[in-house]
């Protein structure tokens, strides 16, 4: 699976090569555009010392961690939401018929690299909130833990969304208020929200092991909440959990699905 959609990018980005110009605006402008909520932060930092009481430093850190998890899942699995379009079109049936993964077809649909600016934002502003915090190893081990489980975690509900939509014409909009919803809620601590939302993000959509509760470990920090402190590590357990909840919503959708006949 993992050869398929390696021979399938490499396909995408020898095509989308043929048009560097357009490839390279495309990047800039991805790091432009997400370069702005960066500038909100410290504009808000210009006004007060602490954020739901957290430092810049930290509230880059989770900022940043967050956004490469989300950058990542976007650029590999993010096409998954455009599932309805190709029903609508009738070409996903010519992928259910190809000797590949649908998923994977579907995943590098049009891959190409003009999402890259949005990891490299994202790679930036975490690099720079590390400079700044000096962690010990006895807790900067968990960061690239909770980064691999972000990206699961993103790229399950990439997934769902998918699923969804084989069910509902207007599911991208429902999925979009997961996915790119919960790149947007991941990017601030999860103390400025009530405490309803955040057990929902904790105990049903599990977003808050993407950076909040591994990200309270790695700076040392009490949870607002109360919630146990077992939850720190409970990443890796909430992304296995959500992809196989994702797999077998993928594989029902596939077996539910009915060729439009185009």
């Amino acid at each position: 699976m993992v050869r398929t959609y390696l021979l399938l990018a490499w396909t995408w980005l020898r095509a989308s090569a043929q048009y560097p110009g357009q490839l390279v605006t495309m990047a800039i402008g991805s790091f432009a555009v997400n370069a702005l909520d960066v500038l909100a932060i410290w504009v808000i930092f210009e006004h007060t010392g602490s954020l739901a009481g957290f430092g810049l430093a930290e509230v880059m850190f989770l900022y940043g961690s967050a956004g490469l998890s989300f950058a990542l899942s976007d650029m590999l699995f993010g096409n998954v939401d455009r599932l309805s379009q190709h029903i609508r079109a009738g070409t996903f049936d010519t992928m259910l018929i190809r000797p590949a993964s649908a998923f994977v077809q579907m995943a590098v649909d049009r891959f190409g690299v003009h999402r890259l600016g949005r990891t490299v934002q994202a790679v930036v502003v975490l690099g720079i909130a590390l400079s700044q915090l000096d962690l010990p190893w006895s807790r900067a081990w968990m960061i690239p833990v909770m980064v691999v489980c972000g990206i699961v975690i993103f790229a399950s509900i990439f997934a769902l969304g998918g699923a969804l939509q084989f069910l509902l014409t207007d599911a991208p909009e429902v999925a979009n208020a997961f996915t790119y919803g919960g790149g947007t809620l991941t990017q601030y601590p999860l103390s400025v929200y009530g405490g309803e939302l955040v057990r929902g993000v904790t105990f049903v959509v599990p977003l808050a092991f993407v950076n909040w509760q591994p990200g309270l470990f790695v700076l040392d920090r009490q949870d607002p909440f109360g919630l146990p402190y077992g939850l720190r590590f409970a990443a890796p357990l909430a992304a296995l959990i959500l992809a196989a909840v994702a797999a077998f919503a993928w594989r029902a959708g596939i077996r539910r699905y009915r060729s439009t006949g185009s």
